[in-house]
């Protein structure tokens, strides 16, 4: 729940930063900051012995490369779709997730690897998602914005995240798949933002605390809550859980940046909101 409330209001600082960072920029300081502000709990909570930490660092160099390569595409869809989506509306279309995470399990288990197979619930939550969707992102004249597609991409996305977490959290050292995930996340969005876009110490001055929040609060903390949580909870409910984002990400964007969302954007909403609870909570008989 922690960290659903502080993803759901770091919508609205990632909303906000376009004024000072370009996306892809301001998604590699924060990570990378994000990152910095694991080092001291990685020096505070090691292992005894010098190779015993290398041992472990090493092991978690793989899952926590692989999670980075994962996030880089979720995170900079996510970001870029925000610069044409409102805060509310996004985080609702990233909260998709709810219902390919279960797919997603449904698949593995066709394939003949082990995973939680889908149920009916999920099939019932799918057509609930499917109609919210429409009445959230397709305008009257049946046209979509470019960042509502960007934003249900990204949700494919934070999907596999969410099952690599799943793999490996249980296996490796967290705040080490933490570091290293949040690492190559930075550096793969630096490369893409410091050539392709503007980057001033004006911008810096100005944006600095939604850069904080966004990497200290929003990566540092909430990102690593999840590597530690998912160690006991399956992927399903976990995805349940960290769905409540879209609550918070909408009554943020009202608060803060007083957003609205209209009569049918609403009933787009409340669907989705239904078909992430029946998608978990109706079971297979």
């Amino acid at each position: 729940m922690t960290t659903a409330a502080i993803w759901g209001f770091a919508f609205v600082a990632q909303r906000v930063s376009f004024a000072s960072f370009g996306p892809f920029t301001f998604n590699g300081l924060r990570f990378l900051l994000g990152a910095l502000s694991l080092v001291g709990l990685t020096l505070i909570f090691k292992p005894t012995g010098l190779s015993t930490e290398q041992a472990r660092w090493k092991a978690a160099f793989l899952p926590g490369a692989i999670a980075g390569a994962v996030l880089f595409s979720a995170a900079n869809l996510q970001q870029v779709g925000l610069s044409s989506t409102t805060a509310g509306k996004a985080a609702f279309l990233t909260g998709f997730y709810i219902l390919l995470v279960p797919l997603a399990g449904l698949l593995l288990t066709r394939l003949g690897h082990r995973s939680t197979p889908g149920h009916f619930g999920v099939w019932l939550g799918a057509f609930l998602g499917l109609a919210g969707l429409f009445f959230l992102s397709v305008n009257e004249d049946f046209s979509v914005g470019l960042g509502d597609v960007l934003e249900l991409v990204g949700a494919v996305f934070w999907s596999v995240h969410i099952l690599v977490i799943d793999r490996y959290s249980g296996q490796v050292d967290p705040l080490k798949l933490s570091v290293i995930q949040f690492v190559v996340c930075g550096v793969l969005s630096l490369m893409v933002g410091l050539p392709t876009e503007t980057f001033t110490l004006a911008g810096l001055q100005t944006g600095w605390i939604l850069l904080a929040y966004a990497g200290i609060g929003s990566v540092g903390i909430a990102y690593t809550l999840q590597v530690v949580g998912q160690r006991g909870v399956a992927p399903g409910p976990a995805a349940l859980i960290m769905s409540l984002e879209t609550v918070f990400a909408a009554f943020g964007g009202w608060l803060i940046l007083g957003e609205t969302l209209g009569p049918r954007e609403l009933l787009g909403c409340a669907l989705m909101l239904a078909s992430m609870v029946v998608a978990q909570a109706v079971k297979k008989s």
